[in-house]
């Protein structure tokens, strides 16, 4: 059974006219690891919101079709009942703090669970270890740290709960280069030691290619492919059109597959990308 089912799910914001969403069929399965691409207003991050249950529970609006989470109809639980399951990372860290310092953002949560002091200082020493932040930041105000360090504390204060699907809506968008870096790899690290479901919303494709199951392209309101990397990323063409741009590395091995340089899969890595324009490149020596 999915963990997350829409069907014929649509929304529309009040006093707007254009559905922001609308046609929306999809399923998400335990464990799996879902990249949700497209342009800017595509209806990304109403998808993500869906799926957590802040719409419609969180906004005024027209609701089509449905959606269940673990079970449950977001048209008729809760956005707390669904919380228990979904953590949710906003894309501006410091608009999901509550707290003076780090170590009482990643407690807050736990103590409004009921857990146990041995329980809380266990999870809090594995969530700050997972999202690589010290435990000598602790006492420090996320204020005082950077765009990377304040998201990892989001995430670090979402895994904390433990929740079985996390969702992240555009987590890099306002960092900069080194804190988006830092971020990427807290989703490896995630990817790698983190039995969830983690659904992601990015634009770096470079980087979460080789960690997603799946990529998701949503345009004007309608998902319009989704698919494993590989397929996903087959025809480069499509995606131009319609406001996604991949990674350079395979538009560049694209190209030369249409000059019959190279009949092999799209590479997912710089380093399937270099051996492909290797293999291209010998090819063109040979003829």
């Amino acid at each position: 059974m999915p963990v997350i089912r829409m069907e014929n799910f649509g929304w529309r914001y009040e006093g707007q006219e254009r559905w922001a969403l609308r046609g929306v069929n999809l399923s998400v399965e335990q464990g799996e690891f879902v990249a949700i691409v497209g342009p800017n207003d595509s209806g990304k991050s109403t998808l993500v919101m869906a799926m957590n249950g802040l719409i419609p529970n969180n906004y005024y609006g027209v609701i089509e079709g449905s959606v269940v989470v673990k079970g449950m109809d977001t048209r008729e639980h809760p956005v707390a009942d669904i919380a228990r399951h979904v953590g949710f990372v906003f894309s501006d860290p410091e608009s999901q703090f509550l707290s003076m310092t780090v170590e009482e953002e990643v407690v807050f949560g736990l103590e409004n669970i009921g857990l146990d002091v041995d329980e809380i200082r266990e999870r809090v020493e594995w969530s700050l270890g997972l999202a690589h932040i010290p435990m000598d930041y602790l006492e420090k105000p996320p204020y005082e740290l950077s765009g990377g360090q304040k998201q990892r504390v989001a995430i670090a204060s979402i895994l904390a709960m433990r929740p079985e699907i996390i969702i992240l809506d555009e987590p890099t968008s306002m960092l900069d280069p080194v804190g988006k870096t830092e971020v990427i790899e807290v989703l490896r690290e995630m990817r790698r030691s983190y039995n969830a479901t983690i659904i992601v919303v990015e634009h770096r494709m470079e980087d979460i290619a080789p960690l997603a199951d799946r990529f998701i392209l949503v345009h004007d309101g309608r998902v319009l492919r989704d698919a494993p990397p590989r397929e996903f990323f087959d025809d480069i063409d499509f995606l131009l059109e319609h406001g996604v741009f991949p990674p350079e590395p395979m538009v560049f091995v694209s190209e030369l597959r249409k000059m019959g340089l190279y009949d092999g899969p799209i590479p997912l890595t710089l380093e399937e990308a270099i051996s492909a324009s290797r293999e291209a490149l010998s090819g063109l020596r040979g003829r």
